[in-house]
């Protein structure tokens, strides 16, 4: 069969503590989750369809004090993201009074599941956009692992699809037959996509020249994908899908991988 590797998104850091701050069994219990995941959608007998989903949350993740209301505990840069996303939303259009206040007054305006999303997206996308330690030590992670396994098929969800194409860029020599990016916020204006490496042309992004085609799938609700669509942004996206989700699981890996969405680009690789 072949080799696919999955990139995996915001939220991930709880596998790297249950399995006792060890990288290799959280890297293993998400490959098994994604596997499932992708079996209920694909049926037939169960296999492992993911040679390994590269595992890089603990790079970007720091515990935080308890008892720390979520707007205090955030550093500034992250304050800053969460400022830019809420307008992208809608939400907060003027930036009034000092950002502290303003990013706690953010997410108690913010619903339940949208605050919810916040103070998982926010601290990571920052740390991942502002760090440039970690961004670098997150996409050698990710090279090793596609220089490993050398799949043909590459799915990266949410901060994945970031940080899958910035590496795929900055390892040229990686070649990928078929890039699928899930709920992808690389399209996000004013907090990821300018701020992306290499930097866009004229306000467009490209696909990356060792990728040989590009499907991007996102619910058209995904508060994270924001425009669910990238081809206005991108060139080199060669199709698209707007799928519809869950109204509450609107941007898990599991409702993307089970979807049924990806699988007539997949079974052609699974034969």
């Amino acid at each position: 069969m072949t080799a696919i590797v999955g990139v995996h998104g915001i939220g991930k850091y709880k596998y790297y503590l249950e399995a006792g701050n060890d990288v290799a069994r959280a890297a293993a219990a998400m490959r098994a989750k994604w596997d499932g995941y992708l079996h209920a959608s694909l049926g037939g007998e169960t296999r492992a369809y993911f040679a390994e989903v590269a595992y890089f949350a603990h790079l970007l993740n720091e515990p935080r004090p308890p008892g720390v209301r979520e707007a205090e505990a955030m550093r500034v840069r992250e304050q800053m993201v969460l400022a830019a996303w809420a307008k992208e939303l809608g939400v907060g259009e003027h930036l009034t009074g000092a950002l502290k206040t303003f990013a706690g007054w953010l997410l108690d305006r913010l619903d339940g599941r949208a605050a919810a999303f916040a103070k998982l997206f926010c601290p990571e996308v920052a740390t991942y956009l502002a760090d440039a330690g970690r961004r670098e030590k997150v996409r050698a992670l990710v090279a090793a692992s596609l220089r490993r396994h050398r799949p043909k098929v590459v799915i990266a969800h949410s901060l994945g699809s970031v940080v899958t194409y910035e590496t795929l860029w900055a390892n040229p020599d990686i070649e990928v037959d078929l890039l699928i990016t899930l709920g992808s916020p690389l399209g996000m204006r004013n907090v990821i996509f300018e701020k992306l490496l290499p930097a866009p042309i004229d306000g467009r992004g490209e696909r990356p020249r060792g990728v040989g085609r590009w499907v991007n799938i996102a619910d058209k609700d995904d508060i994270a994908a924001i425009p669910p669509e990238l081809r206005e942004s991108f060139a080199g996206v060669d199709e698209e899908q707007l799928v519809n989700l869950d109204w509450i699981d609107f941007h898990t890996a599991g409702k993307y991988l089970g979807c049924g969405a990806l699988n007539p680009y997949l079974r052609p690789y699974l034969a």
